[in-house]
This record gives structure tokens, sequence and C-alpha cells, in this order.
């Protein structure tokens, strides 16, 4: 087994084809293939399944990556360290639930690290895409919420998973509105008064179990739902037509625009917005950093 092999699943599993991970490589196919086969049988194991839609990462091939991810970090942290005429390229992933404070921690991320080659990934994503990608390292970081509803079930998940949950803050439950709804003017409103408004949310895919939704309340019965996929248009629909999302407070109006407000909601619940991480991972001074950054910006109004 080489670190070369290491490097050749990790860009077939990343890249989802055998073409796409040879092109990313400046590999021939054939060359690829026999280089992963070869480690395949050395190590007894299958870590792809062939099929006519493409190559898919097994179930084993599943604990193998992880693995393998570890040793080619802790083999660049080794050139890093060592050889001091190389200069590594730094790299970092972070995938999240859609809050801005994490984008904000980002910025700063790249602002402390950022030199003249830098990797780094935010993905801003869904619930069941945030845990796996830690769960298969691809990750480092994760950002979630747990409360008294999904607890007991993704808790189960991250267990199985081996992975930690530990809570940045917890927010009592308020709404984003554009500050040209009726409601912006308010103290606090009740789930009544949000009655004749269209409900935005975020859309969890395959996965679009109540558990895994990213608004807390997501059992309640609504007149008018919308779903959505990314921040920016669910933002443009709150203004667009006067509809709300259920949110933890806070808000940053270089982000999310100065005609976002955020109101408590008076309804009984709790979120606890927390980092997740793999048990089985030492974090980098990037992720200690970047955990760090993000108490700036979680202040809850």
């Amino acid at each position: 087994m080489t670190l070369q092999q290491l490097k050749y699943v990790v860009a077939v599993a990343d890249k989802g084809t055998i073409s796409k991970a040879s092109k990313e490589l400046f590999v021939s196919q054939p060359s690829l293939t026999n280089a992963i086969r070869e480690l395949e049988k050395e190590m007894n194991i299958s870590i792809f399944n062939r099929t006519n839609k493409g190559t898919v990462v097994s179930q084993e091939g599943e604990k193998f990556l992880r693995y393998a991810r570890q040793v080619l970090e802790q083999a660049s942290l080794l050139e890093s360290a060592f050889k001091g005429n190389v200069k590594q390229k730094k790299s970092f992933c972070v995938s999240t639930q859609h809050y801005s404070f994490a984008v904000n921690a980002f910025v700063d991320l790249i602002k402390k690290y950022g030199e003249d080659e830098y990797d780094f990934s935010l993905r801003e994503t869904e619930t069941y895409e945030v845990i796996d990608d830690v769960a298969k390292m691809k990750s480092e970081l994760g950002i979630v919420y747990l409360n008294s509803f999904n607890e007991k079930a993704l808790g189960k998940i991250f267990k199985s998973n081996n992975l930690k949950f530990t809570e940045l803050f917890t927010a009592n439950p308020h709404i984003f509105v554009s500050t040209s709804n009726p409601l912006a003017n308010k103290k606090s409103v009740k789930m009544k008064d949000l009655a004749p408004y269209p409900y935005l949310s975020y859309e969890q895919g395959e996965h679009n179990s109540f558990y895994y939704s990213e608004e807390i309340f997501s059992i309640e019965e609504r007149l008018k739902n919308i779903r959505v996929t990314d921040r920016a248009t669910l933002f443009n629909l709150l203004i667009g037509l006067n509809g709300y999302t259920v949110c933890s407070g806070v808000i940053d109006s270089s982000l999310n625009g100065e005609n976002i407000v955020s109101i408590p909601l008076d309804k009984e619940g709790v979120m606890r917005v927390g980092i997740l991480t793999h048990n089985d991972i030492i974090q980098s001074e990037m992720a200690q950093y970047y955990i760090s950054s993000l108490s700036k910006y979680i202040n809850v109004e």
C-alpha cells in the first residue's frame, strides 16, 4: 500500500467516477484502475462497487476511506514539518446548515491562513450531508442544531458514526421577516400571527424527514409552505412574498441585508447549535481557530 494509491481512491470517491479522477490526477484511466485494483487485492476488500451507473463506494470502502483520509492528512503534516523547502497548500473544509455566522467565521479563517495557495471549502448543505461529510471525514467540522424533538434521533446517528456534538450556544426561537412585513415592528409574535404568511424552509432532498429539518417546530401544520435550497433564495422570498422562516435569531445585516429583521417567537422550545466532529480526528489548528472565530458572531438578538 502506498500514499499514491490512497490518493487515488480518495480522488475517485470524491469525484464519483474513474474518468473524472484521472483528469484531476493527470493519470490515465487504465493506470488508475490498475492501482486501485492492486490496493483492493492487497487489502482483501472491495473499496468500490462497479455498476452501470459508475463507481460507488462500498460499505467497507467507506470505512477504509476514513482511515485513508487520516493517513494522507498526517503525511501532509509530516512534509510540512520536515520538508522546509516544500510549501504545502493549506486545506480545510467545514459543512454547515444555513447560518450566516458560519460564513463570517470562514472569512476570518481565510484572512488568517489564506496564503498564495490554499484549498478551503464551505459547504452550506442539507442536514444529512453535514453529518455524512463529517462521518466520512470529508469535512473536519460540521455545524448543526439539536432540540428536544430531533435530539434522540440524531443522537443515535451521531453515535453510530462515532461523532461528537459540542454545543456552541442555546437560542430561543425567532422568525426572520422583511422590514416591509406587517409583523416587522412587533416585539414578539405568536404562531397564530404567522398563519396568513408563507412559511419558508430548507429542502432536505431525499432525507426530508422532520428530524433533519433546519427549522424547529417542523411538524407544525402550515397552510402555505415553500421549500428552497439556498439562503439567498430564502431571503429574496422573505422580501418578495412577505414570508417568514423560523430560526435561531442570529442575524448579520452585511450578509442577510438591512431589510431582514429577527423577531422573538412566543413558543416554548430552544435550539442548541453546535459543532459536530469525528472522534477519530484530532482538531487541526485551523479548526480550532474557526471554532473560536464563531464566538464573535453568535450574539442572539
